[in-house]
């Protein structure tokens, strides 16, 4: 049996043996989602309407997102997550009257303390450019990618850089500090060429690229995170999956993939993105 089966036939825009693309809005599309299905979301919200969907129309904006939508949103994605699966929420805060709004940390805690996920990490992404210099602060060059889990993750697959001392070896009086304050003495060994890479991610942004949508994050963070959090074969849901890029990389990598968006604008670009990698 096909795990498309599993989901709903209604409102799909297109699909591939490996995934599905739903033009609808979030809540109703994923109402129909059955418990547990999910293994890993990569997806960054149209927050504080610094994302605008076809819209500058106040009311319609509203209507698309609000935290209230975002309250059910949260809390669907707590029951179609398997266990052990992780949601990557990749989000910012616009600065009003001269003042961050702190969504971002609002969104946070209610993932955790309303709907029972763990905040597994808090992660920097970090870009190049700034598009929009500050005057009377420092220019805002990154955004949040909390990382929730629903238990403890299932999958972790490390990014490994390389170490400065690699290969070096180390001094036979050398030690590390343990909790406690204390130093235990070191083996004599040779340094590791590789460590685990830290929690803040640069990527460029700006620049050419294949979609006219308003504010797509890299393909190289949708797929940093869907290698270190899932396996092949696993669903990768982004539900709200503007032109498609976590779609688009899962398809890269062999995940079975499954997107919502409620622009059909944006369904055809998502569409067009994936079919090049078919």
């Amino acid at each position: 049996m096909s795990w498309r089966n599993d989901f709903s036939k209604e409102n799909v825009y297109f699909e591939t043996d490996d995934g599905i693309l739903y033009c609808n809005d979030v809540v109703e599309q994923l109402f129909q989602f059955p418990d547990e299905s999910i293994d890993l979301v990569v997806t960054s919200p149209p927050y504080d309407n610094l994302r605008y969907y076809s819209t500058k129309n106040e009311k319609e904006l509203e209507d698309i997102w609000n935290f209230e939508k975002f309250k059910v949103v949260a809390k669907e994605l707590y029951r179609i997550m398997k266990k052990g699966g992780v949601v990557v929420w990749v989000v910012g805060d616009a600065t009003i009257k001269g003042s961050e709004t702190g969504n971002s940390f609002r969104q946070a805690l209610y993932f955790k303390d309303e709907c029972g996920f763990r905040l597994h990490d808090t992660m920097i992404y970090e870009k190049s450019t700034s598009p929009f210099p500050m005057h009377n602060r420092y220019n805002q060059l990154f955004e949040y990618m909390f990382v929730f889990s629903k238990k403890a993750p299932k999958t972790f697959h490390p990014i490994k850089v390389p170490t400065i001392t690699g290969g070096q070896k180390r001094k036979k009086d050398g030690g590390y500090r343990q909790k406690d304050g204390t130093i235990k003495k070191a083996k004599y060994e040779t340094r590791k060429p590789f460590k685990t890479k830290g929690n803040i991610w640069r990527y460029s942004v700006g620049g050419r690229r294949d979609n006219n949508h308003p504010a797509p994050f890299p393909e190289q963070l949708a797929h940093d995170h869907i290698i270190s959090w899932s396996n092949e074969g696993d669903i990768i849901l982004d539900p709200l999956c503007g032109s498609g890029t976590t779609l688009k990389m899962a398809e890269k990598l062999n995940r079975k993939w499954i997107g919502i968006e409620i622009n059909p604008e944006y369904c055809e670009i998502a569409k067009q993105r994936i079919l090049k990698e078919l």
